[in-house]
């Protein structure tokens, strides 16, 4: 049902959660995740349809758990942190394409590169909190490859295996709250 104002959504930072998987050696996975970020969405309806997204993440944020890794990702090699401190994401699209689920296109900014990027929403529902607010949640799940982002360093092995996967899976728990 549609509404003559827009509802205007902030993303909850303490119950969302911004991840990545890499391959590491084709053997292994290495997750890291973003701790420091912001979204939004503004909808004329119920159910999310059409919706206008967007997102930021500080890439001096970035914590795969292993401070060594994190600083390399921070540097040239990578994101180039000092040069582009955040990456950007704005939607094109918000669609239904089941129930529950939705197809995300939008354009992804890391390291001063813009892609078109499409990725899949799960729906979670919308429920009142204990405290009044009301809340709605998405899983948010996609693949990119880095290369095209200009994240370009790589190694391989003796074996000739490559050290970083190019494919990084993506993955975005999150909750927002009604303005």
């Amino acid at each position: 049902m549609a509404t003559d104002t827009l509802t205007k959504w902030t993303i909850d930072t303490a119950h969302s959660e911004i991840t990545f998987k890499v391959k590491h050696l084709v053997i292994s996975t290495v997750t890291g995740k973003f701790k420091e970020f912001d979204a939004a969405i503004e909808t004329d309806n119920e159910d999310f349809e059409n919706a206008k997204i967007t997102f930021e993440a500080a890439i001096n944020s970035i914590d795969t758990g292993n401070e060594d890794r994190d600083n390399h990702l921070k540097s040239d090699d990578f994101f180039n942190a000092a040069e582009h401190p955040k990456l950007t994401f704005v939607s094109k699209s918000f669609n239904r394409s089941g129930d529950g689920e939705y197809r995300l296109i939008g354009d992804l900014s890391i390291r001063g590169t813009t892609k078109t990027v499409e990725l899949t929403a799960e729906y979670g529902g919308t429920v009142r909190d204990p405290y009044g607010n009301t809340k709605a949640g998405f899983d948010v799940s996609g693949k990119l490859n880095r290369k095209e982002f200009g994240l370009n360093w790589s190694a391989v092995t003796e074996a000739g295996n490559l050290v970083v996967s190019d494919e990084v899976k993506l993955n975005l728990n999150v909750q927002f709250t009604m303005n």
